[in-house]
């Protein structure tokens, strides 16, 4: 299981998608705002909630091309923070965790209000904001719990409110009075648009069909298929509620009630109707809080797993695994929230509409992430469903137009608390974040599109103390075959640990490590002036994680480190290294450091299909320092003699330097006629800072070509020891 890819079981159908999605939007949203929409725009609020749904529709598509083509679940801010780095990634993930904070906030405040408002004698505020403590203190229990059946009753709640909605629609509709209808707008285009703003908090739920796009069958076809209709459906039923609304109750009454929808039930329904609502609302406002609990916390547990947040908030519990410090925090956080409403009386438009900011924000930058995603084209960037034919970029860019329309339209006061939380994530980021985020995004990708088939390098790293020369060398090697591609670099950490723990867990303990290992490799990286991918990998079995990855990226070559021991019994080099050597289908050069630099590196050659390598990575690895290597070659003083030996094992050297691509200025020649060629070979290298050497083309008895000649000279050098294998040497299958 890696960060990147994901390891969750396809569980969910298009029936459990459409209720996560559809389900949850038919909310909270329906049963407390038609009363503010109606006082902002008339019965053309109706029109606000046809605006927003498209505004969502455009978001929806967008979001269903990211999920399919992330193989990672997690909704807007994974894909905001992959595509444009850490500095957005901040910005939306606060967003979205402020957002889904105020949203939680307004539910809860208006279940309040729908229980506390018929009972005569009651000091309305005072008890609303008590009901809205009590109901996140439940919600913050069930979630820090986890207990499974509160997905069951999730679906039966959402099931029974979506039921009497219907109805409430269905009777209402023989109930309307024209003449309530008229003037349809009273408030000009200008309201319309501003009462867009505060009802669009009420079309967040598709957004969690993104979020578990990992656990959805078929997600090319499902994904797709159930955020559009999700979204259109509910459109079309919040219109409808909105016309009987308007046209049953008047205006002047249906505006400045707590409790709108219940107002109108009373007229179409009586009692029954009204009692219906009020069950119907609480359970709505449970149910949608219930999500936004959930889905922040998971937001800010992300950002922690990222590095944009607190790692203190990534512990997930021991014994319930779930993200409990996540979960009380912002719990703790939403009820601050609430106990706003204590001092602050038009609290509701304003928790609402500050969440519909927060996220019409996210939303635009998921467009921007998209046309990113399109123009850089990664390689792991594979969606199964693409916007066709004009619909991009006609929908990212309609998409960023409408959303800037609507936010310019919402009040002054909303607009100064959101981009004072977009301040906060910038800042936050810039003074905490920076340093501890890994990866930079794909914009200067995008900008200058895409860029060919690069020339890429895998580096497995796992110790702090041989990274950094091992990325080195890597950037190196890329910028030496820059004609061949883009110089790329891909650093994997590999922790062990078994499949079927508990993924909460093995994230948790692995983030320490592999998040230090990999930020470092970042400023390694950008010191060198090579671009870096990063996967944080989790797995039973390094060396076929490696493998894997292997077969994934299509590296040109693979730089391991080595800590200098050879084993005579099962394992050369050891478990991991040995079968990525024997299957790795890519040049594979092993480095033991003994030195912090590389220096004048000596490259051990003779004829055969390996020497060209070892003399190409020794030009290479010289690069580091700006030195050249020396190729030597060794005979037998036996077999050849005089002067005639050093000249032709001259063009020994020459001719495999030509193989290698180099120039006769890029190398200098060695020949050491001797009688005793290892004797006169460790005293020679010892010249040397690092000594490159080929691997044997007979395997021992592990499979590994790796012959005694070469074990004595790595074993003995003093300087850097560079194993060097090349593609076409694989004596493994």
């Amino acid at each position: 299981m890696s960060a990147e890819d994901g390891g969750l079981e396809r569980t969910l159908g298009f029936v459990e998608a459409m209720t996560l999605g559809g389900g949850t939007m038919i909310g909270a949203g329906i049963f407390i705002l038609p009363g503010i929409a109606a006082r902002n725009a008339g019965p053309a609020s109706a029109v606000s909630y046809v605006i927003a749904g498209l505004v969502a529709l455009l978001a929806a598509l967008s979001l269903s091309e990211l999920a399919t083509g992330m193989p990672i679940a997690g909704g807007s801010y994974h894909y905001v923070n992959r595509a444009l780095g850490g500095l957005f990634g901040a910005i939306v993930g606060w967003g979205m965790w402020t957002g889904l904070m105020f949203a939680s906030a307004f539910y809860m405040v208006g279940f309040g209000q729908y229980i506390v408002s018929p009972i005569p004698g009651l000091d309305g505020r005072h008890f609303v904001i008590a009901l809205g403590f009590m109901g996140v203190a439940l919600l913050i229990g069930v979630n820090y719990y986890g207990t499974d059946e509160s997905s069951a009753l999730q679906n039966i709640m959402i099931g029974t409110e979506t039921a009497i909605v219907l109805v409430f629609v269905a009777v209402g509709i023989f109930f309307i009075d024209s003449t309530n209808l008229t003037p349809f707008a009273p408030t000009g285009t200008t309201g319309i648009i501003a009462t867009t703003g505060i009802v669009f908090v009420s079309f967040l739920g598709f957004e969690i069909i993104a979020t578990v796009a990992g656990e959805i069958k078929n997600p090319g076809r499902t994904i797709p298929l159930t955020m559009v209709l999700s979204v259109v459906l509910v459109t079309l039923l919040y219109a409808l509620v909105m016309i009987v609304s308007t046209g049953v109750v008047p205006i002047d009454v249906l505006g400045n009630s707590p409790i709108p929808v219940s107002e109108v039930a009373e007229v179409s329904m009586g009692v029954i109707g009204v009692v219906g609502i009020a069950f119907a609302a609480i359970i709505a406002a449970i149910s949608s809080s219930n999500s936004s609990i959930l889905a922040a916390s998971r937001v800010i547990y992300a950002m922690g797993r990222d590095g944009l947040m607190s790692e203190w908030l990534n512990e997930s519990h021991d014994r319930f695994y779930t993200p409990h410090r996540a979960i009380l925090t912002t719990g703790g956080a939403t009820a601050l929230l609430i106990a706003l409403g204590l001092s602050v009386e038009s609290i509701i438009p304003l928790l609402a509409e500050t969440a519909s900011f927060s996220f019409l924000v996210a939303y635009l930058l998921v467009h921007v992430s998209l046309v990113v995603f399109r123009r850089a084209n990664p390689d792991e960037y594979e969606p199964s469903f693409e916007l066709p034919g004009v619909f991009y970029p006609l929908v990212p860019v309609l998409g960023i137009l409408l959303t800037v329309v609507v936010i310019s339209q919402m009040s002054p006061t909303i607009i100064m608390i959101g981009s004072g939380i977009i301040a906060v994530g910038i800042v936050w980021y810039f003074i905490y974040a920076r340093s501890r985020t890994v990866g930079s995004g794909f914009i200067r990708d995008a900008i200058t599109g895409p860029s060919g088939e690069p020339y890429r390098v895998v580096v497995p790293i796992s110790n702090p103390e041989t990274q950094k020369g091992l990325l080195r060398l890597a950037a190196a090697t890329a910028h030496a075959n820059e004609e061949h591609g883009v110089p790329e670099l891909v650093a994997i950490n590999v922790a062990e640990g078994p499949s079927d723990a508990p993924r909460q867990n093995i994230e948790s303990e692995r983030l320490d490590h592999q998040g230090d290992l990999l930020q470092i490799a970042h400023r390694i990286a950008e010191e060198r002036d090579v671009s870096l991918r990063t996967r944080a990998i989790v797995a039973p079995d390094v060396s076929t994680a490696i493998l894997d990855t292997i077969a994934d990226e299509d590296p040109d070559q693979l730089l391991f480190g080595w800590d200098g021991n050879v084993g005579d019994g099962e394992f050369t080099f050891g478990q991991t290294i040995d079968p990525v050597l024997k299957k790795a289908p890519c040049d594979v050069s092993l480095v033991e450091f003994k030195e912090d630099t590389v220096g004048r590196p000596v490259a051990l050659v003779a004829p055969g299909q390996n020497a060209p390598v070892v003399a190409r990575r020794a030009f290479e690895f010289a690069t580091v320092d700006g030195t050249i290597p020396t190729l030597l070659f060794v005979q037998s003083a036996k077999r050849h003699a005089g002067q005639e030996s050093v000249v032709s094992g001259r063009d020994v050297i020459d001719d495999i330097a030509r193989s290698a691509g180099l120039e006769s200025d890029e190398y200098e020649r060695e020949v050491l006629v001797t009688d005793d060629i290892e004797t006169a070979l460790a005293g020679t290298i010892e010249a040397y800072e690092s000594v490159c050497i080929g691997l044997s083309h007979r395997a021992n008895i592990t499979g590994i070509p790796y012959g005694s000649f070469t074990e004595q000279i790595a074993l003995k050098a003093s300087g850097n020891v560079m194993l060097i294998r090349g593609e076409t040497n694989i004596s493994g299958e």
